[in-house]
Protein backbone atom coordinates (compact mmCIF):
# COMPACT_ATOMS: atom_id res chain seq x y z
CA UNK A 1 0.00 0.00 0.00
CA UNK A 2 0.80 3.18 -0.99
CA UNK A 3 2.00 5.78 2.12
CA UNK A 4 0.72 9.13 1.47
CA UNK A 5 1.71 12.48 3.31
CA UNK A 6 -0.11 15.97 2.86
CA UNK A 7 2.15 17.89 0.29
CA UNK A 8 3.32 15.07 -1.28
CA UNK A 9 3.70 15.88 -5.17
CA UNK A 10 0.08 14.50 -6.75
CA UNK A 11 2.17 13.12 -9.73
CA UNK A 12 3.73 10.58 -7.21
CA UNK A 13 0.12 9.08 -6.56
CA UNK A 14 -0.28 6.23 -8.43
CA UNK A 15 -3.43 4.05 -9.53
CA UNK A 16 -6.22 6.73 -8.74
CA UNK A 17 -8.62 8.42 -11.14
CA UNK A 18 -8.44 12.01 -10.84
CA UNK A 19 -12.16 13.52 -11.29
CA UNK A 20 -13.01 17.60 -11.41
CA UNK A 21 -16.75 18.72 -11.58
CA UNK A 22 -18.53 19.18 -14.98
CA UNK A 23 -18.64 22.84 -14.29
CA UNK A 24 -15.16 23.02 -14.70
CA UNK A 25 -13.87 25.94 -16.82
CA UNK A 26 -12.06 23.96 -19.35
CA UNK A 27 -8.90 25.86 -19.36
CA UNK A 28 -7.53 24.05 -16.10
CA UNK A 29 -9.15 26.24 -13.45
CA UNK A 30 -10.35 23.46 -11.09
CA UNK A 31 -9.51 21.51 -8.39
CA UNK A 32 -9.48 17.62 -8.79
CA UNK A 33 -10.08 15.13 -6.29
CA UNK A 34 -9.38 10.90 -5.95
CA UNK A 35 -10.33 8.64 -3.84
CA UNK A 36 -7.61 6.58 -2.10
CA UNK A 37 -6.47 3.45 -0.93
CA UNK A 38 -6.09 4.49 2.68
CA UNK A 39 -9.84 5.51 2.62
CA UNK A 40 -8.77 9.82 2.42
CA UNK A 41 -8.76 12.11 -0.52
CA UNK A 42 -6.24 14.04 -2.33
CA UNK A 43 -6.71 17.23 -4.05
CA UNK A 44 -4.67 18.56 -6.52
CA UNK A 45 -4.91 22.05 -8.90
CA UNK A 46 -5.53 21.55 -12.39
CA UNK A 47 -3.16 23.80 -13.09
CA UNK A 48 -0.46 21.91 -11.97
CA UNK A 49 -1.25 18.11 -11.91
CA UNK A 50 2.63 17.20 -10.70
CA UNK A 51 2.06 19.94 -7.72
CA UNK A 52 1.41 19.74 -4.05
CA UNK A 53 -1.41 17.30 -3.34
CA UNK A 54 -3.67 17.47 -0.18
CA UNK A 55 -4.61 14.86 1.66
CA UNK A 56 -7.88 14.82 3.78
CA UNK A 57 -9.62 12.45 5.65
CA UNK A 58 -13.29 11.76 4.88
CA UNK A 59 -14.22 13.43 7.51
CA UNK A 60 -12.64 16.37 6.83
CA UNK A 61 -13.97 16.01 3.30
CA UNK A 62 -17.40 15.86 4.34
CA UNK A 63 -17.54 18.78 6.71
CA UNK A 64 -15.91 21.10 3.56
CA UNK A 65 -18.60 19.85 1.54
CA UNK A 66 -21.09 20.52 4.34
CA UNK A 67 -19.67 24.26 4.30
CA UNK A 68 -20.16 24.24 0.93
CA UNK A 69 -23.62 23.37 0.81
CA UNK A 70 -24.51 25.66 3.33
CA UNK A 71 -22.81 28.80 1.43
CA UNK A 72 -20.01 28.99 3.94
CA UNK A 73 -17.64 30.07 1.36
CA UNK A 74 -19.61 31.82 -1.22
CA UNK A 75 -17.40 35.21 0.50
CA UNK A 76 -14.59 34.27 -1.32
CA UNK A 77 -15.96 33.62 -5.04
CA UNK A 78 -18.17 37.30 -4.47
Amino acid sequence: MQDFTNGMPAGLIKGVAWAKVRASYGNGECIELAGLSTGEAAIRNSRDPEGAALIVTRRELKAFFDGVKRDEFDHLIA
